[in-house]
């Protein structure tokens, strides 16, 4: 087991933080610890050998932040021993546990540093929680009446017996670390662990205080996250924790008294894991409530009085061992709250028309196992990463066919290569394929209609890494929302059995955004393999069949859209920037894909002052050619990013963009990795840019260089292999992403050119003299002293 170590100084509190598969929700958590202005506190994170990058992130905390230590377990052990890793290295006076999907409320550790002062440091400090959805909805804990603060300020269990009544969890307490070290508690293994050490500590504690206050976020994940939701046969741990809570009153005569409470809590705990769907296999159900029933006559103290109603009713089916009345009654509560649910709905409109008999009749035949569907933007031309993984998938996996689905007039245009089987969006063959394809790639979501079989595999690769909020997030932004359903949404997100990344940041919020039951498959993208797969030739052929004479500096300009703006809006005065830079600089303007062609720049086009390449189908080569990039907070600065050349990022409303979309991180912080390159918020900043020499200087290139390890982490050249062997082929996800220093990328178009005895490079030049002034440039060089050669 590995760890950094602390000082000696005893800190107010010590938070054990176990980790396990949470890294779209660790740095919420964490950064809610950390963040806290009561700051007397140390942090013991422990990676119970989580799979996926958990680790590595509370290495980052850590490497930041001396009051977090790290332990990484050498094996997975589950949540109660991870626990009892982190309690062997608490030091401080009381210790907290905080599950690393959950959060502290802002001042939550002050609000119980000043209760635990004011009810004289009480062994147990007991506080509330409130329950967060992923639809930003909040709920208090509906028995937050129990922790009413007046009376004594600190009290026994057996004064306040109604305490018990609150969720017995680990986390809505502070415990003092002499009390838990003095009695010797610990967590034990398998499901409900925390039943043993809540019980045992309560009936055990002298004194006991409450915090009237929500000073924890209890986290609902929609899907997976919470191990009791799952179907197994695990459940039956909780027997072995009611016999340790048994064993302890054994060991403990003077705590006989609380025989009956914790009879009654075993029962109930028992008769919800019966109740609950999905918990228990079906074959497993008898067995559980005989066992239970077993208990029941085991346990039942003398002169035990059953609660009333229902509850006592299924009290009464256990201790005569009667399941098949058990079961019936279920069944009888389940016809009557279905008729309670219905029996106040108005009438509703006629239902959805039913589903086309021949797709029902389809979706019954076997699927295809050779067969792979794939779409990209919204069933436009091939493109983008299911036009990688689908050449990739032609190499690697022969035998499995292609299928791509288009809409119908780009079937009709021509535009579709040869040689590429396609569909035609919602014809019979299409709704045939769906049906029937074992593999399904879309970088968006096919439509609400496609129904996911079992045994059918959807890959979604995405379209960029996210700057912009995206998912639940958009939420927040009614402008970006624009009447979005979230429910269907997540409802096709719940589809995917893959969501591919490029970077850390993308698999974190992905992970996080879409709260589904998907794998996070981190092999890069796809799409970016072209940048390091391209020859200089490639460059240059690009270039000439755009119309970029050798020698002139071309720069992409790709702004994104606007959702509080309705169609193209230009941002800048193209012909303003040609003129000011001069002839030796080019414009290739490309506008995003959601606008229809423009007349403004077709006619800046004629002029000669710009190249219109938003019509242009694959974006990968504007870039190829493009000797710098000019954007704002399109994706299409982290694909960029990998061919090493400069990022100029036009702001002019940053302000209104975050508050209109809202952003994953601070592009403008001007920090490496959060900022690429050069930042102009007027036209002229972005003239002289250009002009002075700073799009390419020696801090644009530090900038670059970091952003390029943060964002381009598993870009190398292989992603498309990578995605065929794991998904297709069932292999493991290989090659390794190879280290940045030794991945080799396509060559910039003058390094290209001059290979090529195009032009000549200058000898380079101290920084002193390294001054552009573009319109003065002479028409046998360019800005950067580029001779033509010849």
């Amino acid at each position: 087991m590995s760890e950094t170590v602390l000082d000696p100084v005893v800190p107010r509190f010590s938070i054990i933080v176990p980790v396990f598969r949470v890294q779209g929700f660790l740095r919420e958590c964490m950064d809610s610890v950390l963040a806290q202005d009561f700051t007397d506190f140390e942090v013991i994170a422990v990676d119970d050998c989580s799979p996926d990058r958990s680790g590595a992130i509370l290495d980052e905390y850590a490497a930041r932040d001396e009051r977090v230590q790290v332990l990484h377990l050498p094996e997975n052990v589950g949540l109660g021993l991870a626990r009892n890793a982190g309690l062997e290295k608490i030091r401080g006076e009381y210790v907290l546990f905080l599950d690393s999907d959950d959060t502290l409320t802002p001042g939550a550790l002050g609000a119980l540093a000043e209760r635990l002062d004011a009810t004289g440091s009480p062994e147990i400090l007991i506080f509330d929680y409130a329950r967060t959805y992923w639809d930003g909805s909040v709920r208090r804990n509906l028995l937050a009446d129990r922790l009413d603060e007046s009376g004594a300020p600190s009290f026994t269990l057996a004064e306040r017996p109604e305490i018990l009544d609150l969720l017995q969890i680990v986390w809505n307490k502070a415990y003092r670390r002499d009390f838990v070290e003095e009695h010797g508690f610990t967590f034990p293994v398998g499901y409900y662990e925390d039943a043993p050490w809540t019980f045992c500590t309560l009936i055990t504690a002298k004194s006991i205080a409450v915090l009237d206050r929500v000073c924890l976020h209890y986290r609902q994940r929609r899907q997976g996250g919470n191990i009791l939701r799952t179907t197994s046969r695990k459940h039956f741990d909780v027997f072995d924790q009611y016999e340790r809570v048994f064993s302890y009153l054994d060991a403990h005569p003077e705590l006989s008294r609380w025989r009956p409470h914790m009879f009654r809590k075993m029962i109930d705990h028992y008769l919800t894991v019966l109740d609950k769907p999905g918990r228990l296999p079906q074959n497993a159900t008898a067995e559980f409530f005989h066992r239970a029933a077993r208990d029941y006559r085991r346990r039942l103290p003398a002169g035990f009085v059953r609660p009333a109603g229902v509850a006592g009713g299924k009290y009464a089916l256990l201790a005569k061992d009667a399941y098949p009345a058990l079961a019936g009654l279920k069944v009888a509560g389940k016809v009557q709250r279905t008729v309670r649910k219905h029996a106040g709905k108005k009438v509703r409109q006629a239902k959805k028309k039913a589903m086309d008999l021949r797709y029902q009749a389809l979706l019954r035949q076997p699927l295809d196992e050779n067969l792979a569907v794939y779409s990209a933007y919204w069933n436009r031309l091939p493109a983008c990463n299911p036009l990688a993984i689908y050449e990739k998938a032609k190499e690697l996996a022969p035998h499995i066919h292609g299928v791509w689905v288009v809409k119908q007039q780009l079937a009709d245009s021509g535009e579709i290569p040869a040689g590429v089987d396609h569909v035609v969006l919602n014809s019979p063959r299409y709704w045939e394929v769906m049906a029937r394809a074992k593999y399904l790639v879309n970088n968006v979501n096919f439509a609400d209609g496609v129904v996911k079989r079992e045994g059918q595999v959807h890959l979604q690769t995405h379209h960029g890494t996210p700057l912009k909020s995206m998912g639940v997030d958009q939420k927040r932004y009614p402008a970006a929302a624009k009447g979005m359903s979230f429910r269907k949404l997540l409802a096709r997100a719940d589809r995917w059995d893959y969501s591919l990344s490029s970077n850390q940041h993308t698999t974190e919020q992905w992970e996080r955004v879409y709260p589904c039951n998907f794998e996070s498959l981190d092999a890069g993208y796809p799409r970016n393999d072209v940048y390091y797969r391209a020859s200089a030739q490639d460059v240059l052929d690009i270039r000439e069949r755009l119309g970029v004479a050798p020698g002139k500096t071309a720069i992409l300009y790709a702004p994104t859209m606007r959702d509080y703006q309705v169609g193209y809006v230009p941002r800048l005065d193209l012909e303003k920037i040609s003129r000011e830079l001069g002839e030796d600089f080019v414009l290739l303007v490309r506008t995003h894909y959601f606008y229809d062609q423009d007349a403004r720049l077709q006619e800046l086009q004629e002029r000669g002052a710009i190249i219109d390449v938003s019509g242009h189908p694959v974006v990968e080569e504007l870039c190829l050619a493009a000797d710098a990039l000019v954007t704002d907070y399109s994706s299409i600065m982290f694909d960029y990013a990998n061919l090493d050349r400069p990022i100029i990022n036009y702001t002019d409303d940053w302000d209104t963009y975050v508050r209109s979309r809202g952003v994953t991180f601070d592009l403008l912080s001007g920090k490496p990795g959060d900022t690429p390159g050069v930042l102009a918020t007027t036209e002229d900043e972005l003239i002289d840019a250009f002009r002075s020499g700073r799009w390419d200087d020696e801090r644009a290139t530090e900038l670059r260089a970091a952003f390029r390890a943060r964002f381009c982490q598993w870009d190398d050249g292989h992603a498309a292999e990578r995605v065929v062997r794991r998904v297709f082929l069932g292999q493991e996800t290989t090659p390794e992403p190879l280290p940045q220093e030794e991945r080799t990328v396509a060559p910039a178009p003058r390094t290209a050119a001059a290979a090529a005895g195009l032009i000549k490079l200058p000898a380079p030049r101290a920084a002193a003299d390294d001054e552009v002034t573009g319109a003065a440039a002479s028409g046998t060089s360019d800005s950067s002293g580029v001779e033509l050669a010849g």
